[in-house]
């Protein structure tokens, strides 16, 4: 019981933050200093927001950085506010210097908005206090956070790893749970893959995700991480083997027609996903797991594939559910990776800043949409007579996100959060609980706002805009008079968000499709050339294979995104969709070319030659349908015609394979011939009348 207490990621992640904030105010509490303390707590979010608290080689060094920035963003406000300089070039002038960390890398970009949401904190500062003391907060503060967090992963070693790693195991369990329970079904791919494809991402997004938070610990430098990355690595082969696909579905169904394998294949995926979860859970609680093997189900399979020599179905599924128990029984790889090949490199300041300066960059971009919103919200506050519009700039910071539906989520969870917040807290602001019981009350709703954050913004959002108005009573006595205002300021501050996340130089990612499309297609182009290469490597296969999956993954991240934006195309969204699930099948066969080249089992070199001609061609011939707009012949100028079959006779698996990747590759070329014409031109939709 102990250990799911203290381990479980909800329950570990509320206990740090809550303690963090909690523990300044209790000390300034007993000291006689509790606005001090109130004021100290402050500092936690724009560290939250900074990602400080993100387990790093750099730790100290990142938060050295984000303290300074903080502590010049604080001063710089001050000082240019004594000189009258207007507040919409102030913070316009911060948000365009400081987008340059976006460029640097994705950690980085997250100083951005926290270094901000500090110089607005200090606007409610200046002049209550002397120009130096809200720097000394900015900077004990960060320092406070940065010891709290790293005496609690010291503590706590390897917890955000397993954490991740649990994750991961828990959605391979689902997704081959769900992708082998109604095999009859597959028939219709409309209907059968979108759930699929979703699962299917989740899994490879956490794999990403484990693959960077092992560069950023160096891992691979440290023993104590040597289970946690053999079980990883465990995890890259049972997401190979789950996700591989044959795509015969007419010899499936002739298959379940004429035996009970259906019924047997659903039983091997229950069995493997069961253990998944088990393993999940022995990862994320620290034992050590129990003895496993399914041999009674594997035996069932191979019988199954014996009466049916003639039918792929069951010598496909008898191999890769084999290979699945043997990793399962052994809790070993099947070959060993080279883990940190993809490491992300920071890029250095001066290239950064030069790619930052071009017109193209989407981090300047970035910054100068947030710079207008954050002057219109002063503009605003100036024409409401308000002197210090915190709550509004604050409310345009914490809403924005990267996506115009991610952002249409944060600004309905928000409004609705602080709404419910503000009415309960002005009912309760009635009764005048005393001091100790306030401050008690507010502890409690921290833990568990911090406890379901991660599922439920809104409703966290409700106990922080509870906590906000009782701080605001603590330190001014004035918190009750507050609550009207705060909520038309929230309003004011989500339509700004909203506003510019959709006309001020939107990010639509439907105008993204062609690129991520394009980028997909080439990632499947260098993962076929390594398959049939007359010496394929382990390390650059596995490489190759994550990069394929993962381009993928940003195309139909796209798509699902693209679907939530004002006055799309639905016909054109159609056609990508139907593109989206061809590429899915070139992806999982992909997979599973991947484990037959380990395996060695190759082509001629002559046959793989031409195999991989027509591969190349076909590639090609849908990499320039992605440039043209017309449904004409300029898209098939010079590209010859891949030839329809290249053996006769009995082929192997690895040619069924690329067969099969053929024929979805002419497919999708079809479709791309009318897909990119309808696609969307956004900014037509708001005009009176017309379609987007």
């Amino acid at each position: 019981m102990w250990r799911r207490l203290i381990y479980h990621p909800e329950i570990n992640y509320a206990l740090r933050q809550t303690l963090v904030l909690c523990l300044p105010v209790a000390i300034g509490l007993a000291v006689g200093h509790l606005q001090q303390g109130l004021l100290f707590s402050l500092v936690p979010a724009c560290c939250n927001i900074a990602g400080l608290d993100t387990p790093h080689k750099r730790f100290f060094k990142r938060l050295i950085v984000g303290g300074s920035l903080f502590a010049g963003c604080s001063l710089a406000v001050q000082l240019l506010l004594a000189e009258s300089i207007p507040l919409p070039l102030i913070l316009g002038g911060l948000a365009l210097l400081l987008g340059v960390t976006a460029e640097l890398s994705t950690l980085h970009a997250r100083l951005l908005p926290a270094s901000l949401i500090a110089a607005i904190f200090t606007l409610s500062l200046a002049g209550n206090m002397p120009v130096w003391e809200p720097l000394l907060i900015y900077v004990l503060g960060t320092l406070w956070y940065g010891l709290f967090n790293w005496l609690w992963f010291w503590m706590w070693r390897e917890q955000p790893l397993r954490e991740s790693l649990s994750l991961l195991y828990r959605q391979l369990a689902d997704y081959c749970e769900a992708k082998y329970s109604l095999l009859t079904q597959h028939a219709d791919p409309e209907k059968a893959l979108p759930p699929l494809l979703a699962r299917q991402q989740k899994a490879v997004d956490l794999i990403s995700q484990c693959y960077q938070q092992m560069h950023m610990l160096a891992a691979n430098q440290h023993n104590d991480y040597k289970r946690l990355l053999r079980a990883f690595q465990v995890a890259l082969d049972l997401q190979e083997h789950i996700s591989v696909s044959l795509h015969q579905p007419e010899e499936v169904q002739k298959l379940v027609e004429q035996s009970h394998a259906e019924a047997v294949i659903r039983w091997n995926a229950q069995v493997v996903a069961t253990r998944l979860r088990e393993l999940a859970d022995d990862i994320l609680y620290h034992r050590y797991p129990q003895r496993f093997n399914m041999d009674a189900q594997i035996g069932a399979l191979e019988k199954i594939a014996r009466q049916h020599p003639d039918n792929p179905v069951g010598q496909f599924c008898a191999w890769h559910f084999s290979r699945i128990a043997r990793v399962l029984r052994t809790q070993r790889p099947l070959y060993v990776r080279d883990l940190m090949a993809d490491k992300q490199r920071r890029q250095p300041l001066l290239s950064a800043l030069k790619s930052y300066l071009s017109l193209k960059s989407p981090a300047l971009r970035n910054a100068a949409r947030i710079a207008v919103m954050l002057g219109i919200a002063s503009l605003m506050s100036t024409a409401l007579h308000l002197p210090k519009p915190w709550w509004i700039l604050m409310t345009v910071l914490l809403v924005t996100q990267n996506g115009y539906g991610a952002t249409r989520v944060r600004i309905l969870h928000r409004t609705g959060g602080t709404l419910a917040g503000l009415t309960i807290a002005g009912f309760a602001l009635h009764f005048h609980v005393p001091e100790g019981f306030t401050l008690l009350g507010m502890l409690f709703i921290t833990l568990i706002s911090y406890l379901i954050i991660r599922k439920s913004y809104g409703w966290a959002t409700v106990g922080f805009t509870i906590t906000a108005v009782y701080s605001l009573q603590l330190l001014t006595l004035t918190g009750e008079q507050f609550i009207v205002t705060r909520f038309i300021d929230t309003l004011i501050g989500c339509l700004i968000a909203f506003g510019g996340m959709v006309w001020l130089w939107p990010q639509w990612q439907s105008g993204l499709l062609r690129q991520n499309a394009h980028d997909a297609l080439e990632a499947d182009q260098e993962a076929i050339r390594l398959i049939l290469s007359s010496d394929p490597q382990s390390a650059p296969l596995a490489y190759q294979r994550m990069r394929v999956n993962q381009a993928h993954n940003a195309l139909f991240n796209s798509l699902n995104q693209a679907m939530q934006e004002p006055g799309f195309n639905s016909r054109y969204l159609d056609d990508m969709k139907l593109w989206v699930t061809h590429s899915q099948f070139i992806v999982e066969h992909i997979n599973a070319m991947t484990t037959l080249a380990r395996e060695h089992t190759m082509l001629t070199p002559d046959l793989a030659q031409r195999y991989l001609e027509s591969c190349e061609i076909a590639l090609q011939r849908c990499q320039q349908r992605l440039k043209y707009d017309d449904a004409g012949s300029s898209g098939d100028v010079n590209i010859l015609e891949a030839p329809q079959t290249l053996t006769q006779g009995p082929m192997s698996t690895l040619e069924q394979h690329l067969q099969r990747v053929l024929g979805h590759l002419s497919t999708m070329h079809t479709i791309s011939s009318v897909a990119w014409r309808q696609r969307p031109h956004h900014g037509i939709w708001l005009k009176r009348g017309e379609k987007g």
